[in-house]
């Protein structure tokens, strides 16, 4: 069994009837030391079949597409359009798949940049003129860690590049792991936080894994945790020289490190292994 991230949703191409074409994407979620490339699989759907008997029916297609390449079922489904929430819902409920809310598609995001790039443009009913943005989401007010999930402690970090290549061997409890980017040197430097739980170490990493972490972030002077669609964290609030060192070196690390970042925690600074520890990349939504 493996997890899959589902896209379904319209693309930049008008039909021959004037209206978006829609499109389902699929791919596995690869691991950190898979020498395979991900299963991916694409559908075209026309705008007058979007409903989630075409999407389960789909699914279906591509389920049995990925077993005749040796690949196993998907266990769960990630989708991170809130939009699409509820028909991926009934769809998935009707092939007896789980549904994980999650913005964690890091695989199925670059795929979908490399889409946008390379592919959309070469169709004939292309749309090349400038599209109006999508409106601004409003962002949910952070809320403050509950008292069950918060350490003792938090410390700021780095890891090389090189040393997250090695993170499939490490022993923890907790883990979310994901490949690095390709191209990525490993002398590049990734931000992350440490959390220190003490003796409930166990349990802040287990409310942790639960979350969908995304990614870090510096909002005015609080640190926050973006998690599932659309949640966010408060983990702390920052001096005003915090915040804005914090901010330029998680930028720096878009740029530099494909915003590679990281989440971890240990019940002390002096432990050497970690109980749960996160990879996480600062990428579009969409």
């Amino acid at each position: 069994m493996s997890d899959w991230e589902l896209d379904y949703y319209s693309r930049p191409i008008l039909d021959a009837d004037g209206k978006k074409r829609w499109e389902l994407l699929v791919c596995s979620t690869p691991g950190p030391g898979d020498a395979e490339p991900p299963f991916r699989w694409s559908r075209s759907c026309p705008a007058s079949s979007v409903n989630s008997i075409w999407l389960r029916e789909t699914l279906e297609l591509a389920i049995a597409a990925a077993e005749e390449q040796g690949q196993p079922r998907p266990r769960r489904l990630r989708c991170w359009r809130a939009s699409m929430r509820t028909m991926v819902q009934r769809a998935a409920e009707g092939l007896a798949i789980e549904l994980i809310p999650s913005r964690r598609c890091y695989a199925l995001a670059s795929w979908l940049q490399q889409r946008e790039r390379d592919v959309y443009p070469q169709d004939a009913g292309y749309l090349s003129g400038p599209l109006a943005p999508p409106p601004e989401p409003i962002r949910p007010v952070a809320r403050p860690l509950p008292e069950t999930a918060r350490g003792q402690s938090w410390a700021w970090a780095r890891l090389g590049a090189g040393e997250l290549q090695e993170a499939d061997q490490w022993d923890t409890d907790f883990a979310g792991l994901i490949p690095l980017p390709s191209g990525l040197n490993t002398d590049s430097p990734v931000p992350g936080i440490l959390l220190f739980g003490a003796d409930r170490a166990l349990a802040i990493a287990a409310w942790v894994a639960g979350l969908e972490p995304v990614r870090l972030e510096v909002s005015g002077r609080q640190l926050i945790l973006e998690a599932g669609l659309e949640d966010r964290w408060l983990l702390s609030d920052l001096a005003d020289d915090e915040a804005t060192r914090t901010a330029a070196e998680l930028s720096a690390s878009r740029r530099e490190s494909g915003g590679l970042q990281f989440l971890a925690v240990q019940a002390s600074p002096g432990e050497q292994r970690f109980t749960g520890f996160w990879m996480l990349r600062d990428l579009p939504d969409s």
